[in-house]
């Protein structure tokens, strides 16, 4: 009976174990099993092939009874499955689909975990590629040293962890930040080159602690879903001489690497000569390409974070004396513990709120001397306590410098709400930045008429800087206004009336014959998504037309007729003419205008086109700047020998991986000096105030 029922049965057990996938062309040899095979009353083993692709992925695990089905565990992740047999191997095709689509991308996803600090995502089963991975990416994003990987105690852990861990060494973990440096760089290259507009550059050079110059090219676009992007592109070794030739050989000789010198819109620079020169020379290279838009007019602008630095210290060398007082009140509260302490006393006994922070700024730092002011101000009574109760305190200002500080607080104010937009590390769309400019020059000008005679000669300082330096590109602060639904051209209007009285229609009329210059290059040149759109409608509209008799599609063209006829005498209107006479949406609107023009760019495709490469300008050199301050914890005083390529793939790496993520955003305040946390709402607190960050401050 035995053997009949082997022999003349349907469920072989040779069968049932292997799969023949008539569906799979690529087979691969793999293993061999020895499987029983009847034949007549004896048993004799028979190898046989397993032909299926899916079994190089995996390994057949020993039967532990006679009962038992066959089973196979997964190679990579230790998954144990029933051997599919007749049933063929979609189950184990699915899952090697989904264990070996794995990248280091969503290894970085990893990394940054959830909002309450847990990981996002889990997994019981330990995979040793994965590991290396996450390693690799935890240098990578925390500016860890290479070494980290062989610290004594670090491989403590991982041992007690997994005790068969691979423990990989410097070298290693150096090779495998490249190999991931390589491939960001071809998916940035890739994300470059799909980006429908232009691309806008800011770019700044940098010294490292061991004076090796370094060059930051940092590339601004919008992709096309109206999503904007700053992706570092170089990090790279600037060797001497800093000249202008050299820095346009550099900069021209890094967009041709990208593969982008034919998509550039505008470059964002400081305020230096070599600068001038290097633009100057850059712009003539891409125009001889015919590579720039209006033949690189609105081609080079400056930082306006440092202008505006430039023009407020100007204005304080006018008040220097009250800044320097009060900069040494601050200086001898934070002398000893002592001194806070007593200081602290005064703010209990004038019942002052103890939560505000008190500020030393840094002089080269013009927003920082401006908080120091404000906080200062705001301790000025406990400041005139401390000099009564303390004889060694000798610098507080008298009433009248006091009175002046707060004068001159109250004016800088303005510039201070223009620097956190300028220097903000999500920075805005371009379009914010004309009002800003605005506010700045109209309080210049009313400060320039003020009947204080210190304010007045401090903005007619700062005006003289403001008109050097903004007078040649505030046209391109103008436009993107204007392609703000809620201001259009009657805020430029109104602000250049605002400022030069009748004169001002001359600067009106000059920012409106360059807007539609700019505008008709795209028309006549720039290729937009519409070609895409219209070859679309006009495929369903032929299809449409296939489906007509000739007497009905005859019909419809007589209409196209009588349609014409009714226009005729009617001068067809530009997308941009129709977008300047629709009513102005309300100022005060919540408006998000990418996705204002995300949803526009169908109605409007020339215009949006135009509006897309506007709008993604950085008028600010401050994404460049802020590489630099990864830079000095990547370079630092004990791993100043890394070579400029590596120095380049861990920066740029780390901002490809984690850039949109914001996890070190710096803050305004990051500039400043807390001295104390002073909270005087803490019961039974018999110990002085303890030192405390800004994040920490209310």
């Amino acid at each position: 009976m035995e053997n009949e029922e082997v022999m003349g049965g349907t469920s072989d057990p040779v069968d049932k174990l292997i799969d023949v996938d008539e569906d799979d062309d690529d087979l691969v040899e793999v293993e061999l099993e020895d499987v029983p095979v009847t034949v007549g009353t004896q048993k004799r083993k028979a190898k046989r092939r397993k032909t299926s692709a899916v079994w190089a992925f995996f390994e057949m695990l020993p039967a532990k009874g006679d009962g038992d089905k066959p089973c196979c565990r997964c190679k990579k992740c230790g998954n144990k499955y029933v051997s599919p047999g007749n049933y063929g191997t979609g189950t184990l095709k699915r899952h090697v689909e989904s264990c070996y689509k794995k990248r280091t991308n969503d290894v970085a996803q990893l990394l940054l975990g959830n909002k309450d600090g847990s990981m996002s995502v889990s997994s019981s089963k330990f995979d040793p590629d994965t590991f290396r991975e996450l390693l690799v990416a935890a240098i990578v994003m925390h500016d860890l040293p290479f070494r980290f990987v062989e610290y004594v105690g670090v491989r403590a852990i991982f041992s007690y962890l997994r005790s068969d861990v691979v423990h990989i060494t410097r070298n290693t973990a150096k090779a495998d930040t490249l190999k991931i440096y390589k491939r960001e760089r071809d998916r940035i290259k890739s994300m470059l080159k799909s980006a429908p507009g232009r691309i806008s550059l800011t770019s700044d050079l940098w010294t490292s602690i061991i004076t090796d110059g370094y060059m930051c090219l940092t590339a601004h676009f919008l992709d096309k879903n109206w999503v904007l992007h700053k992706r570092v592109l170089n990090f790279c070794l600037m060797p001497p001489p800093h000249n202008g030739i050299s820095l346009s050989e550099k900069i021209y000789n890094l967009l041709c690497e990208w593969g982008i010198e034919n998509k550039v819109f505008s470059v964002t620079l400081d305020n230096a000569s070599s600068n001038d020169t290097s633009v100057d020379m850059l712009r003539t290279q891409l125009n001889i390409k015919k590579a720039l838009v209006c033949q690189g007019d609105l081609f080079h602008l400056r930082c306006c974070a440092h202008i505006l630095n430039l023009i407020v210290q100007d204005g304080l060398k006018e008040i220097d004396g009250v800044v320097q007082k009060i900069r040494e009140c601050i200086k001898y509260v934070k002398g000893s513990q002592g001194r806070k302490v007593k200081f602290f006393d005064s703010v209990k006994q004038m019942s002052l709120d103890g939560k505000k922070g008190l500020r030393q700024d840094v002089p080269t730092r013009w927003n920082s001397t401006f908080l120091m002011l404000e906080s200062a101000i705001f301790y000025r009574r406990a400041f005139h306590h401390l000099e009564l109760t303390d004889s060694n305190f000798k610098h507080c200002p008298i009433a009248d410098e006091w009175n002046k500080a707060e004068k001159i607080s109250t004016f800088l104010a303005v510039f201070y709400d223009a620097t956190c937009v300028f220097s903000g590390t999500k920075y805005p769309t371009a379009n914010l930045y004309f009002q800003q400019v605005f506010m700045v020059y109209l309080t210049l000008r009313q400060g320039s008429e003020s009947e204080d005679e210190y304010v007045r000669r401090m903005a007619e300082q700062m005006l003289v800087k403001f008109e050097k330096y903004w007078s040649e590109f505030s046209i391109v602060l103008a436009i993107a206004v204007i392609l703000d639904p809620r201001f259009k051209l009657q805020f430029v209007d109104f602000c250049y009336k605002k400022l030069y009285g009748v004169g001002g229609s001359y600067e009106y009329l000059k920012v409106r014959e360059k807007l539609f210059a700019l505008f008709g290059e795209y028309v006549s040149n720039v290729p937009t998504p519409s070609s895409t759109t219209n070859n679309r409608g006009k495929a369903v509209q032929d299809l449409q037309f296939k489906s007509f008799s000739k007497e009905t599609m005859f019909v419809m063209k007589e209409f196209d007729c009588f349609e014409s006829d009714d226009v005729v005498g009617q001068t067809q209107k530009t997308q941009l003419e129709l977008y300047l006479e629709e009513p102005r949406m309300d100022r005060n609107a919540k408006l998000d205008i990418l996705s204002f023009w995300k949803g526009n760019q169908f109605r409007y495709p020339e215009l949006a086109a135009m509006v897309r490469d506007v709008l993604s300008i950085p008028i600010s050199t401050v994404a460049s700047e802020s590489t630099f301050s990864v830079g000095g914890r990547v370079i630092d005083q004990f791993r100043s020998a890394l070579k400029p390529d590596v120095v380049e793939a861990l920066i740029c790496s780390r901002d490809w991986l984690y850039g949109d993520k914001d996890l070190a955003e710096s803050q305004l305040d990051d500039l400043t000096e807390d001295i104390m946390k002073m909270d005087i709402n803490k019961e039974n607190n018999d110990e002085p105030p303890s030192m405390g960050s800004n994040a920490d401050m209310v």
